[in-house]
């Protein structure tokens, strides 16, 4: 049997005829259960909402009560005393103001209020209404009861907002002689508390004083402050339970009340119109009457949409488990509806949007792993270059120091001979000159060698102290300065203000700047353009100083070599190749590194960067 054919049946069994036997003998009892139903719910809204009205008073009261205990009012000094009327003041929202009576119930001070302010969530207050305050509670009455005990008076019209508004007396001491502080709570919340009790029944939801039949607040503000029906007072005022529902045959209402636990001449009434109240159970007469005739005409064209959009979502729901199986995980199951047939779709979009997260997870993970591996490489190979470049320098020392002693020996009987030579020729002498000339080229080898030595030789630890890198270079440009100006090159200096300071050996430093500043010097003798930049600065925690030139630069084969000892670029070759050396040796002893940034035709700048001091 198809599921269509299924469901007719079951529908036929189930709705159709149990409706059609039993719905006109059961309409006249349902009747009368609702109207019963109606009126119970209001009696259940009158007390439910007469719980939570003594709830919100009595919150208050008992606050104010429980804080007057954790005091000894009568030995505290009066900024205390002040102190603790401004805390009692902070225990409830609705507190617009507290003040403090003696045993006679004449006010002592000023009260304590808030200035009005919307950030504030008491209620505002008019010194003004002070005394109307101490009238409010007869606190004579009280003088006999213990230390915290608490009495609420009479209800009465907050000026400022025109709400009602009632007075709460606590006793602050034992004795009859004992103060009171006695603080205003304005009803404030109550209207929103009814409104929300209310909700969208008909009718109205008042909180009233009885006996006098005032509305002290209302689910309708309109009706705050009004009287209700003389009708309705009469109820109130007769002898009664504590909950009762009644009908005004003059209004045509159907009115339920409830007394507020606790609060003496507080009521809430229910009222709603009977005809409104009633409307349901017309309309469910005409609905029975209508559900039966109605029911047997569509039950077959139900049975089939049903049975055809069933049908069709739970084919969205193989297509989807489909794709998935395909591995086309960003496919989603789109059913709509609210039961289990879309809980199952819903199970399925789940899983797959599971599988995709996991599935771009596992691509991301793959990615920063290869990101990883790339930087961790990268890092493997510049300490592989330093470790050989160490080597390098090394292994040069070594070298360095064998040629420097071997040399320096017959170079010592040379030059003093050719010294002994002039000694003993005169000036005018033909070979004076050539003398001369040998001298000045055996010193110039002497000085080689000594360079060999000194970058050669295990030297003492370098003496680090917080040096200022302006005045390194400014040092070490006066050695220089007139050659640059002899040579064209034109000068330009960007220190930092305030100055950088920076931890290194100072004189090593110097060496540093006047190997960097040489190089540039040799490399601008052919530019038509001269210019020397120098800059300080600091940046990441590092301070660092740049020698910028606008020389012929470097090739890119070339630099990777540059820091190699005896390795030049200089068109005549004029030294040995090592100050670049030396400076990368200084810098490194100084825990810092040295930047190269060069264009061919453009120029070169060597960044130095060095611990901050």
């Amino acid at each position: 049997m198809r599921l269509y054919q299924q469901l007719i049946l079951f529908m036929l069994a189930a709705t159709v005829l149990p409706l059609a036997a039993v719905g006109f003998s059961l309409l006249s009892k349902a009747e009368t259960e609702l109207t019963l139903g109606i009126v119970s719910e209001q009696r259940l809204v009158a007390e439910a909402t007469a719980e939570s009205v003594s709830g919100e008073l009595m919150k208050t009261v008992d606050a104010l009560a429980r804080s007057a205990e954790l005091f000894d009012w009568e030995r505290i000094s009066p900024e205390e005393f002040r102190g603790g009327l401004k805390l009692l003041y902070g225990q409830a929202p609705a507190v617009s103001a507290v003040l403090w009576l003696d045993a006679r119930g004449e006010p002592q001070g000023e009260p304590v209020f808030h200035v009005e302010d919307a950030r504030d969530r008491h209620p505002s207050f008019e010194p003004a209404s002070a005394a109307e305050l101490a009238r409010a509670v007869q606190v004579r009455a009280l003088r006999l009861s213990h230390k915290g005990e608490a009495a609420l008076g009479n209800v009465y019209v907050h000026r400022p907002s025109g709400q009602t508004a009632v007075a709460v007396a606590v006793k602050l001491a034992d004795g009859e002689s004992a103060p009171f502080v006695l603080a205003e709570v304005v009803l404030s919340d109550l209207e929103p508390l009814l409104a929300r009790r209310a909700g969208k029944r008909p009718g109205t939801l008042d909180l009233v004083e009885s006996p006098g039949g005032r509305i002290l607040a209302s689910s309708v503000p309109e009706r705050r402050l009004r009287r209700l029906d003389e009708a309705i007072v009469a109820w109130l005022s007769a002898d009664r339970a504590l909950a009762r529902d009644f009908r005004v045959d003059g209004l045509a209402q159907r009115v339920s009340t409830a007394r507020v636990p606790k609060v003496p001449g507080f009521e809430v009434v229910v009222s709603v119109d009977e005809a409104t109240a009633l409307a349901p159970v017309r309309a469910m007469r005409h609905t029975v009457l209508l559900s039966i005739l109605g029911a047997f005409g569509v039950l077959l064209a139900l049975g089939a949409l049903y049975t055809r959009r069933l049908n069709r979502r739970l084919a969205q729901v193989v297509a989807g488990a489909q794709a998935y199986g395909r591995g086309e995980l960003h496919q989603r199951v789109h059913v709509g509806g609210d039961d289990e047939l879309s809980e199952l779709a819903s199970t399925f979009n789940q899983m797959g949007g599971e599988l995709e997260s996991a599935q771009a997870r596992l691509l991301r993970w793959n990615d920063d792993l290869k990101v990883r591996v790339d930087e961790a490489t990268r890092d493997l190979k510049m300490a592989q270059a330093q470790l050989l470049e160490a080597q390098k320098l090394a292994a040069v020392g070594q070298l360095g120091a064998g040629v420097a002693h071997e040399i320096n020996n017959p170079l010592a009987g040379i030059l003093g001979n050719t010294q002994l030579l002039l000694l003993e020729r005169d000036e005018k002498d033909p070979d004076f000159d050539t003398l001369r000339k040998i001298e000045l080229s055996a010193k110039r080898c002497k000085d080689i060698t000594q360079n060999l030595l000194r970058f050669s030789q295990q030297r003492s630890r370098p003496e680090l102290r917080p040096v200022d890198l302006g005045g390194v270079l400014r040092d070490a440009l006066s050695l220089t300065h007139n050659q640059l100006q002899a040579d064209g090159i034109v000068l330009s200096t960007e220190l930092a203000s305030p100055p950088v300071r920076v931890k290194a050996d100072p004189g090593h430093l110097s060496q540093v700047v006047l190997a960097l500043v040489s190089n540039a010097r040799t490399a601008m003798m052919k530019s038509p353009e001269r210019r020397l930049s120098l800059r300080t600065g600091e940046r990441d925690g590092q301070g660092f100083f740049e020698v910028e030139d606008s020389g012929k630069g470097i090739a890119p084969e070339h630099r990777a070599r540059v820091f190699e000892p005896f390795f030049t670029t200089k068109d005549v070759w004029s030294n040995v190749g090592l100050g670049l050396s030396v400076a990368w040796r200084v810098v490194s002893e100084a825990g810092g590194t040295i930047d190269l940034r060069t264009e061919v035709g453009r120029g070169t700048c060597f960044t130095v960067w060095l611990p901050k001091a």
